[in-house]
């Protein structure tokens, strides 16, 4: 991986220059991206983001952690926030802001540690990468869990995406997928373009379904108008 995004992360943190990366996916058309949008505010956050701050607690991890923007406001509020991602640029970028307790690392190389609220934001499904991986890491980030801690997760559900047919329902193709959320994705930063990778979104009841085949419950805590939704995942009692 040429860590694209990592590189437009740090590139933005040290010279504050106005930049744009392209994403696009095997369903959708290249679109521009801010590289400032991962350096938001509190106040310039989505509501689903802040509603999963304020129920944040205890001692926090913080997946796919970006530039550290979820980190910083926890932080600031006095919380033990440790950010993990695996880009190491993306990372320093975090360091530089302020960010005391950083690790380049996949979510799944963490053993051996426990964490009251574990948060996965900004379509925090998608690091599951496709359908078939989600009881892998359901099932490890529900071993990374305190008793009463929580995972805060979200994502949304593309099925608006696809077009009606004649009967109403969906035309999805399916090719060579498990499922449509399933999505390819590729980026462009600067005439570089990264290797495509795996991205999954997940609607609501696949996810609390899957959790609770993973021995978790599943509670919906948010759910906005664009088919984004907010969950909150516990161990069952």
């Amino acid at each position: 991986m040429k860590d694209l995004i990592g590189q437009a992360i740090l590139d933005y943190q040290i010279t504050q220059q106005p930049a744009v990366i392209l994403t696009e996916t095997d369903i959708s058309e290249a679109e521009e991206m801010d590289v400032s949008y991962w350096f938001r505010s509190y106040k310039d956050m989505p509501e689903l983001e802040q509603i999963a701050l304020k129920r944040s607690k205890g001692k926090i991890l913080d997946v796919g952690c970006g530039a550290g923007s979820h980190s910083l406001y926890l932080q600031e509020k006095g919380l033990d926030v440790t950010a993990i991602d695996l880009s190491p640029k993306a990372i320093e970028a975090c360091r530089l802001r302020g960010v005391k307790n950083t690790k380049t690392t996949n979510i799944l190389d963490i053993k051996n540690e426990q964490y009251d609220t574990i948060l996965l934001l900004m379509n925090g499904t998608g690091i599951f990468g496709r359908l078939i991986h989600i009881t892998i890491y359901l099932e490890h980030l529900k071993s990374l869990l305190t008793n009463n801690g929580q995972i805060l997760i979200d994502s949304s559900d593309l099925i608006y995406m696809f077009d009606e047919d004649e009967d109403g329902g969906k035309w999805i193709p399916m090719d060579n997928k498990d499922y449509y959320g399933e999505l390819v994705f590729s980026v462009e930063y600067k005439g570089q373009t990264e290797d495509a990778f795996p991205w999954l979104y997940l609607d609501y009841n696949t996810l609390q379904n899957a959790a609770h085949g993973s021995g978790l419950t599943c509670e919906l805590v948010y759910e906005g108008e664009n088919y984004e939704y907010l969950a909150k995942l516990t161990k069952k009692a």
